[in-house]
């Protein structure tokens, strides 16, 4: 593949923004194209077939770009659909459970030592994730040391995509889904959905508040973002060798008007427009 093709992104909505971020701040001379599925959002509610369904929609708009790698910045489609599009595509395949789970490993072993005690890992993510059981089978499979609890948190996804960022009532929704986890005595909260990094200050906030003490709170994108970086060291990715920044084109399949502002909140000035498509059938 050429090393000056576009990283391939794509999510049911915004969250894969938080991707983009972190890969634009860890290979900030590489080109990204990002789809973002905005008429079906969410897919955390879906059935595994009809989320393998829309991954293939999605993936083919951008082999069709001729990108050198897929990230699939979705916690859904990495859960239940990620090995089916890797038998399929003949190019490197990264999502984000298993870079998620060895960083909420790395700090839930780290507590351990300081504290002289396990340290049990709660995942928030949407119903289809947590009910897949994706993360507790990849923590397990990284360490049989380390005890998962999973928490489906539904109303954050359309709270994020509305832009209630702030306020009482994410504040609210967020101590909803908490609570369960600290009561389980968790110590680390895993955001098992790449829109949570947009509620992250305020997942910390009442977290610490329900456990009377710091909780740490994990974010998946920036560890996603590492394990691409590791796979272009390791030679599986080639590196772009331009001096100049990456271009950043923006896909979405409804509303790119509210995206649009949406990406621009998040991602700052650097958003020239984005795009609307039909995924194919």
């Amino acid at each position: 593949m050429n090393a000056a093709a576009p990283l391939g992104v794509f999510d049911s909505g915004l969250g894969g923004l938080t991707v983009v971020r972190a890969l634009k701040r860890a290979l900030p001379h590489e080109s990204i194209v990002y789809l973002g599925d905005t008429a079906r959002v969410p897919y955390g509610t879906r059935s595994a077939e009809t989320v393998i369904r829309y991954a293939r929609g999605c993936a083919q708009v951008l082999t069709e770009a001729r990108v050198k790698a897929l990230i699939v910045a979705c916690n859904t489609v990495s859960a239940v659909a990620l090995d089916v599009l890797r038998a399929e595509l003949d190019l490197p395949v990264v999502g984000v459970v298993e870079p998620g789970s060895r960083a909420a490993l790395e700090v839930a072993h780290r507590l351990s030592r300081e504290q002289a005690r396990p340290v049990s890992i709660g995942v928030l993510g949407t119903a289809g994730t947590i009910a897949s059981g994706a993360y507790p089978r990849t923590v397990h499979r990284l360490s049989t040391r380390v005890e998962v609890v999973g928490q489906p948190a539904p109303l954050l996804v359309p709270l994020i995509e509305e832009g209630w960022l702030e306020g009482e009532v994410p504040r609210l929704a967020a101590r909803r889904y908490l609570e369960p986890l600290m009561n389980a005595g968790v110590g680390v909260v895993l955001l098992g959905c790449t829109h949570y990094p947009l509620l992250k200050s305020v997942i910390a906030e009442v977290s610490t508040s329900l456990a009377s003490g710091p909780i740490t709170v994990v974010d998946s994108a920036l560890s996603t973002a590492e394990a691409v970086v590791e796979l272009m060291q390791a030679g599986r990715i080639q590196q772009s060798s331009s001096a100049d920044p990456g271009t950043l084109r923006l896909l979405v399949t409804d509303m790119p008007g509210s995206f649009y502002e949406s990406a621009r909140r998040f991602l700052g000035n650097e958003i020239q427009g984005v795009e609307q498509i039909d995924l194919p059938t």
